[in-house]
């Protein structure tokens, strides 16, 4: 990827953070629209690759990518620029409801929703059909790709996810291929990846000495250690944390929780919510910066671990053709995700479906993406009046 400037990639994360509704896989709609077809910083394949990548690790799919981006585009300081500007409106707003903010109520705010998860919709199939037609192009990974989808709806869960695409990556490994070496990975990579395995080691071991501090710290540590499948995973893993050792009101974690469904940007900035409101210090503003830094920080030694290698490793002729049929899973998990829950959470009769195919035919049409966001959101709160 040719270089840029951090402030190149802050502003352009902050745009895709302010209007990024619609969860991970709508993000990930977002970032190929943005980044490999209107500022062409990648081509498919290798965005691809990020979001196989991406796959493999614990935590935040979409944000990792944007991390990874963000430092392929600019180094480590990209990383961080490009996590700033897609997580700091999400993590505005949520503090905002936190406060006592009362937007976001109300027919014309539930139909505007309903407008924006149309809108959704709209993005993860044009993505879906682009991917498709760049890294699906014979049958053979077609058929793959199939049945991804369908052994993804038939046995959902984020352990399957990661099975299929390293059952799709152990196929091509084994096609007989020229030889190639293996490039090991960096002094850096192997201090990054210490460093994650250490924090996740030590946290829980200072935590016994009843610092509240090092004991919040280590509940958003381990919860971004080990979760795998994104936001609507780590909610339930953050309420045996907090709710139930009283840490948090049930009825104030599940007002947030409705909150961060209705913002943009990524669902893990429910955790600066979550610090901000817990019942004794650390809270407020700096339990919220604690929480959000704490369950984002093992993202970002992982992607810092293993993005380098990464990128090295898929030269190799052999583990090109283990990447290639990864990447046709991607491109059945995101056919499954498309279906459900996107589609069956959406599309309730024939309206719904039309309102979504209008959405489509604009992107394909090249309106803007944001436009057809803000357009279907205002069609939303408008028929809520008729």
């Amino acid at each position: 990827m040719q270089r840029g400037t951090v402030t190149e990639v802050f502003l352009a994360f902050l745009s895709l953070g302010c209007t990024s509704f619609g969860g991970p896989v709508a993000h990930l709609g977002y970032f190929r629209t943005e980044f490999v077809e209107r500022r062409s910083w990648l081509d498919d394949a290798a965005y691809a690759d990020i979001v196989a990548l991406c796959q493999f690790l614990p935590g935040p799919a979409s944000s990792q990518v944007g991390m990874a981006l963000g430092k392929l585009r600019a180094g480590y300081p990209g990383a961080i620029a490009a996590f700033i500007g897609f997580t700091l409106p999400s993590v505005l707003l949520i503090l905002a409801f936190a406060y006592g903010a009362t937007a976001l109520t109300g027919p014309a705010a539930q139909g505007a929703l309903h407008g924006l998860q149309m809108a959704a919709l709209a993005v993860v199939a044009q993505a879906l059909w682009a991917m498709a037609k760049s890294l699906t192009p014979d049958w053979p990974r077609r058929a793959l790709a199939l049945a991804t989808a369908l052994l993804a709806l038939l046995f959902p869960s984020p352990i399957t996810q990661v099975g299929l695409i390293a059952a799709a990556a152990a196929i091509g490994l084994a096609r007989p291929a020229a030889h190639s070496p293996l490039m090991p990975p960096r002094r850096a990579d192997l201090v990054w990846l210490g460093l994650f395995l250490v924090l996740l080691v030590a946290l829980p071991v200072l935590a016994l000495g009843g610092d509240p501090t090092v004991t919040v710290a280590e509940k958003f540590y381990r919860t971004g250690s080990l979760v795998f499948g994104g936001g609507h995973v780590v909610l339930p893993l953050l309420e045996a944390e907090l709710v139930e050792p009283g840490l948090i009101s049930r009825d104030l974690f599940f007002a947030g929780y409705g909150a961060a469904q209705a913002v943009p940007g990524p669902l893990f900035s429910f955790a600066a919510y979550a610090g901000a409101l817990l019942s004794h210090p650390p809270n407020s503003l700096w339990g919220a910066t604690l929480a959000l830094v704490l369950i984002y920080l093992p993202s970002f030694l992982l992607v810092f671990a293993t993005l380098d290698w990464w990128q090295s490793l898929r030269q190799n002729v052999r583990l090109r053709n283990g990447l290639t049929l990864a990447n046709a899973a991607v491109v059945g998990l995101l056919l499954a995700t498309l279906y459900d829950p996107v589609a069956t959470s959406g599309i309730a009769g024939w309206p719904n479906l039309v309102w979504a195919a209008a959405a489509l035919v604009l992107l394909f049409r090249r309106v803007p993406p944001p436009l057809v966001v803000l357009l279907s959101a205002l069609l939303g709160a408008g028929l809520s009046f008729v």
